[in-house]
């Protein structure tokens, strides 16, 4: 698809997102649940939407957080809840309506300590130090977040007990009684005024920037960072952990400097997206052009999005690709904490790069490919089973020194320090890939759009291998066509097509009218360029059955 002309630059005021309105519009638009749009729906990671085209609303929110109360009855979990916001605009409103729905069902709530934002990974991490050691009366949480999406968007991610994203068994009767609830009104709804909420008993504090600054030590090698005198530059895209970087650099006494502290909730200070939209997407060229632009200034530099489970890695070679960062930083941990357990996995997406299967033969390490959604890493990360679990839109989190979890949401903040502590090794992360290219060879790897009816994105969700007729793609014959992944076994929702040389894979978008593509060659680009085009062919092909 074609890239915008305002790719890469601030837009004009104009262009900007009306906070006002959009705020407005989140209490007096009325959805209504005969509209499919309208309705509830939770993807890879929670319910999103807009308040403007009635998909994130004041009574979606009463319908989902009533859903949870009366999930968590059934499933026998009373404990705390955690709470958190991340900085999009509607995140405010939607953490108030929240907060009003569990103090009516005397659900005990852990809001943050001083008002502020919180990181998806600082809520993740929240749970798993509550629950550890703990047979009953465990804990799960509620962050109220779109992740990276542009300023319009809001979004409401459950996290159960084990502290990551909660999976279909869970997600699936949870949409269903939301909806349920949203189509009778709002019947069975409990809610007290906010103010009541605020002063409940079950109402608590906790302090989730201070608890999960100290713990870093546990996770990140800190001393070597401070005794190499790495010198880092931390954007932190008007994000939630816009207050960690700095406890950060005070506690550990660390060279890192925070280019700008700016929350804005229209992300006026962002350059656009490939498309022309603000997105906080740290994995982005276009997005991160603030910070690529000062590269020079620093060892290492990093951005992550909005509630920092994704990062973005800058080097004095510029942006690292998100799928190289993940070879390197699996090359590096897996032979530097001796801790961990001798046969801890290696995860990665079905979208990923294939120089991970290598590096981890490289390492002798078991390869694990699954389906795109970080849900599928948390029960390995949780055991020790998972070393690492990593997806290519810049998304991973790995194990304390010790073998224990750290977090099993997707953690951009160590993410980003790690990539300061394999700098203060000796190399920064673009020369260790470089160095694995070397060893591995080079790929050569592009995710695209592209348009797609409801038909074709139905056809491409339930795709049978069987359904994909062609026997040859960019001149070499497909050996496999998967539709579920190879290490559970689960659906991919879509199809990956894998020749000798290369692979595509196509999956249907969850809010758009498109079709992701992801390819990779073994070749050259201009073998990666076959694959794509014929990759188009194969899926056109479909639509027209």
């Amino acid at each position: 698809m074609p890239v915008s002309q305002l790719a890469g630059k601030t837009l004009p005021k104009e262009k900007l997102t009306d906070i006002s309105k959009l705020l407005a519009a989140y209490y007096k638009e009325i959805p209504d649940p005969a509209v499919p749009e309208q309705r509830i729906s939770f993807g890879t990671s929670g319910h999103r939407g807009n308040s403007l085209l009635r998909s994130f609303n004041e009574r979606h929110i009463l319908a989902v957080t009533q859903a949870i109360c009366q999930y968590r009855k059934s499933a026998g979990v009373d404990g705390p809840l955690f709470i958190g916001m991340d900085t999009h605009a509607l995140s405010v409103p939607a953490f108030e309506t929240a907060l009003e729905v569990l103090a009516g069902n005397g659900v005990t709530v852990m809001i943050d300590a001083d008002n502020g934002y919180t990181p998806t990974p600082a809520l993740s991490r929240a749970i798993l130090a509550y629950n550890a050691g703990r047979k009953t009366g465990l804990a799960d949480g509620i962050l109220l977040t779109p992740s990276h999406n542009p300023p319009t968007d809001g979004g409401f991610k459950y996290n159960p007990t084990s502290g990551g994203p909660a999976g279909p068994e869970i997600t699936g009767p949870v949409q269903k009684l939301a909806n349920d609830i949203l189509e009778s009104g709002l019947h069975d709804v409990k809610r007290l005024q906010l103010a009541a909420a605020l002063k409940a008993h079950t109402t608590r504090r906790y302090d989730y920037t201070g608890e999960y600054v100290r713990g870093l030590a546990g996770v990140i090698n800190l001393d070597a960072i401070r005794a190499a005198g790495v010198k880092m530059g931390a954007d932190p895209l008007g994000g939630a952990g816009v207050k960690y970087w700095g406890r950060i650099a005070e506690l550990y006494k660390l060279d890192l400097t925070v280019v700008s502290d700016t929350v804005d909730k229209s992300f006026s200070f962002m350059t656009a997206d490939w498309d022309g939209k603000i997105r906080m997407d740290p994995s982005s060229a276009f997005a991160m052009q603030r910070l690529i632009g000062m590269k020079d200034r620093f060892d290492i530099a990093f951005g992550c999005d909005t509630d920092y489970d994704r990062h973005g890695i800058v080097t004095p070679a510029g942006l690292l690709p998100p799928n190289h960062y993940l070879a390197a930083a699996i090359h590096y941990l897996f032979q530097n904490r001796p801790g961990w357990r001798a046969d801890a996995a290696i995860g990665k997406t079905v979208v990923s790069s294939s120089m991970i299967d290598r590096v981890a033969a490289g390492l002798g390490r078991r390869m694990s490919e699954v389906p795109v959604g970080f849900k599928w890493f948390v029960d390995g990360l949780l055991d020790g089973g998972f070393g690492f679990g990593g997806e290519e839109s810049a998304g991973a989190s790995f194990l304390r020194f010790d073998g224990g979890p750290w977090s099993t949401d997707k953690d951009g903040l160590i993410l980003a320090l790690l990539a300061a502590e394999i700098t203060a090794a000796g190399k920064d992360p673009a020369q260790v890939y470089k160095q694995l290219t070397e060893k591995y060879g080079v790929f050569h790897y592009r995710r695209q759009d592209a348009p797609a009816t409801a038909a074709l994105k139905k056809t491409l969700k339930t795709l049978t291998p069987d359904q994909v007729t062609a026997k040859e793609m960019a001149g070499e014959k497909i050996e496999k066509v998967l539709t579920r992944a190879p290490a559970n076994n689960e659906p991919i929702g879509g199809a990956k097509v894998i020749t000798a040389g290369g692979w595509f894979a196509a999956r249907p978008s969850g809010t758009e009218d498109v079709y992701k593509i992801y390819a990779e060659s073994f070749r050259s680009e201009e073998h990666l360029a076959r694959i794509f085009k014929e990759a188009e062919a194969m899926i056109s092909g479909l639509s027209a059955r």
